[in-house]
């Protein structure tokens, strides 16, 4: 609970790591909600997209209907977070994808799908992330994409500190809407959720 008041946070539940999110959502004194009918999108104050096959979530959208209603609510100023395919699916561009995919079009950005390589290159490296104290982010990047064009209005986050890919962004905010390339969710570290609850969705809930 956040002083008295605990913001309903959906998660995409149509693929991915689903639970995970949920259990940071639920430490972070929200209260997490599977969705995967439009009744459940309507009840919520946000929504994560989590990790995943892109392409897969982007069908499944079309199956469930929730593509246009969930394109709706993000127009009408929900916020939202996406994590690795959750970043794909905010974007409004996506290379080397599937010329079928949808997107969201939650973020003015162009992302690159697979960028940094296959599942055998996935990796682990610690960010600098803007509005987060205490230190780096440990990030874990896992088939992960990364941002090649950011829009005027799109603020940087965090970029990959060294190694060949050194100054790629991987972390963006625009308005309400936040993605981040990696999986915070699967590091104990629940700091990028809470930036999440507590600067987005919770001002948005009445608190």
């Amino acid at each position: 609970m956040l002083d008295g008041v605990t913001p309903r946070i959906g998660v995409l539940a149509l693929q991915g790591d689903v639970r995970e999110h949920m259990h940071a959502l639920a430490a972070c004194g929200a209260e997490p909600v599977a969705v995967r009918r439009e009744s459940e999108l309507a009840s919520v104050d946000g929504l994560v997209i989590p990790g995943g096959e892109s392409t897969a979530i982007s069908k499944l959208l079309d199956i469930f209907e929730l593509l246009e209603p969930l394109r709706q609510r993000l127009r009408d100023g929900m916020p939202a977070y996406g994590s690795c395919a959750g970043m794909i699916l905010l974007a409004s561009e996506v290379l080397d994808t599937r010329p079928d995919m949808h997107t969201l079009n939650g973020i003015d950005m162009t992302v690159r799908r697979n960028a940094f390589g296959r599942q055998v290159d996935s990796f682990e490296t610690d960010l600098e992330f803007a509005g987060l104290d205490d230190g780096p982010v440990r990030a874990v990047f896992i088939r992960a994409p990364w941002v090649e064009r950011a829009g005027a209005d799109v603020e940087v986050l965090a970029r990959v500190p060294s190694g060949p890919a050194a100054g790629t962004v991987v972390a963006v905010r625009q308005g309400n809407v936040m993605a981040t390339s990696f999986h915070p969710e699967v590091t104990g570290d629940l700091r990028v959720h809470r930036l999440f609850v507590e600067t987005l969705v919770r001002p948005r809930a009445g608190v």
